[in-house]
């Protein structure tokens, strides 16, 4: 007997149990079981219209396939040791309750052309998902930029103190990395709904006369793919998601990373709050920023996730293979892991409590304000070249001092640059700060904070 699996007529001897269990997917395709059923109501009608069920045959199928649909939402659907992924299962269950008319379902389809349909469109919802959980990210860091647009705080390159810059600004470039991501998974969406493999079956099509453009148009899809053996055979869709997932993760482990660095000892600009934060097992102090390091660990995952499914593709003849298999539970595994760490990051940057004072006091030391005077030279007729090797100067013999370029005298700079007037006025950090004022400077966070709210609202 083949119930559960959907071949089996030219064999003699039934599956090995192992070789079964490696070909098994039901333990992890079920997830996609609103999408399959979805394409069997709508496989049903169509047969219907063309006269390849009758009346009574479609109404016994489509009271089954509700009745599947409870049992699977209520999660009281009985699966059987024989059933070797959704489709058999689902084929299985259909006959039990609609009797031979549910035999009937399976004439010009395929699994081919079903996964390929259940996976883009159960993607389709995932992004929607996700992108109103980086929302909320967003959100958070919005808020807090908002709060803190105008505090002082050091920027940095190489992880050494650079130029003055706002926390506001520094959490906005945050946020605005994860505006190009929901970009990305909006893009990628766009591209999974814009080819239905539906009718492809194996790999070259059928010979019922199916209207292919109607399972497009009922199930969400924009258009009919354009080749039955691409359409089976087409992974880039979930290739793209992954890609931007990776990068989702990515900027989640760099905020991650700052998180840690900022609320150390050591920095001591942040903390984070009890809810989102861990003790030690044995060091009654620890006070660990364990949701940020989770993330950041989490994100190899879903590097590896991406990884493994080029692999995969990677030397596969057309059309299908089994090998693809394999391209479902990376995407299962990227979307549960952002479905975890987005909301966790979310929660986490709600509750950070930022020291105004120490930033400030950071902000303007460690000759921080040296570009603004070598500008300032430049604006005076002092080329480039020359005003950058003069300042540079100046700043080591302030380090052989043991001292900053604010604590020089106005005598003491005077015979130093000459050339200018007033140099104290440049050795403001709030004055730096406020000449930055272009439209993406540090002076500008709440022109950033509106066109970033005004992009939430065109996206809701």
């Amino acid at each position: 007997m083949t119930e559960g699996r959907l071949w089996g007529g030219r064999f003699t001897e039934q599956p090995d149990a192992a070789a079964f269990q490696l070909g098994r997917s039901v333990h992890f395709d079920v997830r996609l079981w609103p999408y399959d059923l979805a394409g069997s109501r709508v496989h049903a009608d169509e047969l219907l219209r063309l006269g390849l069920l009758i009346a009574d045959d479609h109404r016994a199928i489509t009271a089954g396939l509700d009745t599947i649909g409870e049992e699977l939402a209520a999660a009281r659907f009985a699966f059987a040791d024989g059933d070797e992924d959704l489709h058999g299962a689902v084929e299985r269950r259909l006959i039990e309750v609609a009797g031979e008319a549910g035999g009937r379902l399976r004439a010009g389809r395929s699994r081919n052309d079903q996964i390929a349909s259940d996976l883009r469109l159960y993607l389709a919802d995932a992004i929607d998902d996700l992108t109103g959980d980086i929302r909320a990210l967003q959100e958070a860091l919005a808020t807090q930029a908002e709060v803190a647009a105008d505090w002082l705080v050091p920027g940095y390159t190489h992880l050494q103190r650079a130029q003055p810059v706002t926390l506001g600004h520094h959490l906005l470039a945050h946020a605005w990395a994860l505006q190009r991501d929901c970009g990305r998974l909006r893009d990628a969406r766009r591209r999974i709904l814009d080819a239905s493999p539906l009718g492809a079956g194996a790999l070259a099509g059928v010979t019922l006369g199916l209207d292919l453009a109607r399972y497009a148009e009922r199930l969400g899809f924009t258009d009919v793919a354009a080749n039955s053996m691409d359409a089976v055979a087409d992974r880039d869709f979930a290739v793209e998601f992954l890609a931007a997932a990776a990068l989702v993760g990515v900027h989640l482990s760099r905020l991650g990373e700052e998180v840690m660095l900022w609320s150390s000892t050591e920095f001591g600009w942040v903390t984070v709050g009890d809810a989102f934060s861990t003790g030690s097992s044995i060091m009654p102090q620890k006070r660990n920023p364990d949701v940020a390091e989770l993330v950041r660990g989490k994100t190899g995952r879903l590097l590896g996730d991406l990884v493994s499914l080029l692999v995969t593709l990677k030397g596969l003849p057309l059309t299908y293979n089994r090998d693809l298999q394999e391209d479902k539970e990376p995407v299962f595994d990227a979307v549960d892991t952002l479905r975890l760490a987005l909301p966790a990051m979310a929660g986490m940057v709600a509750t950070l409590r930022f020291d105004g004072e120490r930033l400030a006091l950071a902000a303007a030391g460690g000759g921080a304000l040296a570009t603004d005077v070598a500008e300032e030279l430049v604006r005076r007729g002092v080329a480039f070249r020359v005003a950058h090797e003069r300042v540079g100067a100046l700043v080591a013999t302030c380090d052989e001092r043991g001292i900053d370029l604010r604590d020089l005298t106005s005598a003491e700079l005077a015979a130093l640059l000459p050339e200018l007037d007033g140099v104290e006025a440049l050795l403001d950090a709030r004055a730096a700060v406020t000449r930055r004022d272009t439209v993406s400077g540090p002076a500008a966070v709440h022109r950033q904070l509106r066109q970033l709210r005004a992009a939430f609202q065109a996206a809701r």
